[in-house]
């Protein structure tokens, strides 16, 4: 069971990154950070123990971030990683955007969940170049997840990488992916309390998206109670309120995403 968030089984997670044409391949995932394997030697339980450990899953993983994160800057190309909720609108989210930007830049996905493909073949119908990494009983991605998914995907230099994580707003927010954004989904239907309840990802957030405006006739949502909840938080998170469904609001998304951009090639380190 992982020491940092609780998840998984006493074996590990299964983990498969599947792209374009591929076969599925499955990979037990101890020791690369994620901290699901049992090479340690503590009791179950014990407080000091824990800590010890999952500051050593972090700093590993913390390691792979700053990685992926100069390789990606040196090909000048922008990764956004979107956290959320299961059912917030990640993937339509994702889909619209590719449509509607596809034309201006490259743009790939790497689609996180814990089984199935579905999110991915809806992401290639768009014609966006996707890898899917199904985590098994992990509820996050993790560093070494996408380095392994860069691999496979092998993103065009000055793309657009948009990273959907797995739904669930605790244990995303823990990891760095070596992102340029980190971005957090809600939606109208889920409640304006969101922020108050889940306070650790609103903080880290550097973008907060309200999407599906179009249900708010239909919803008791406080648009501005949420939004004041967020800033109480994180006072220098930007929110965007749209619908990825109808259209509203998407030209202000866009314009945060060309503001996360204009980054300089830095040298990797190898």
């Amino acid at each position: 069971m992982c020491a940092t968030c609780g998840c998984g089984d006493t074996t590990g997670p299964r983990v498969s990154v599947v792209a374009d044409g591929e076969q599925e391949q499955e990979h037990d995932d101890h020791g690369h950070g994620h901290g699901h394997g049992h090479e340690h030697d503590h009791e179950h339980g014990h407080p000091d123990h824990t800590v010890i450990l999952e500051q050593q899953v972090l700093a590993k993983n913390d390691g792979i971030a700053v990685h992926n994160r100069q390789w990606m800057r040196s090909r000048r190309i922008t990764a956004i990683n979107i956290m959320s909720s299961p059912g917030a609108g990640k993937t339509t989210l994702l889909a619209r955007t590719i449509r509607e930007l596809g034309c201006q830049r490259p743009i790939a996905v790497i689609e996180g969940d814990q089984e199935t493909r579905l999110d991915a073949e809806r992401i290639r119908e768009t014609g966006a170049s996707v890898v899917q990494v199904n985590t098994g009983a992990g509820c996050h991605l993790d560093a070494a997840m996408i380095d392994r998914a860069l691999r496979a995907l092998d993103p065009a230099e000055e793309s657009l990488l948009l990273i959907e994580n797995v739904g669930n707003l605790v244990c995303p927010a823990l990891f760095d992916l070596g992102e340029e954004g980190k971005v957090v989904l809600i939606s109208t239907p889920e409640g304006a309390d969101k922020p108050k309840k889940y306070p650790h990802i609103f903080a880290v957030a550097d973008l907060v998206v309200i999407n599906k405006i179009d249900l708010l006739p239909y919803v008791e949502f406080d648009v501005d109670a949420c939004v004041e909840q967020a800033r109480i938080l994180n006072p220098a998170v930007r929110v965007v309120v749209l619908s990825a469904t109808t259209g509203e609001g998407m030209d202000e998304w866009y314009e945060w995403i060309g503001s996360r951009s204009a980054i300089s090639p830095v040298a990797v380190d190898n």
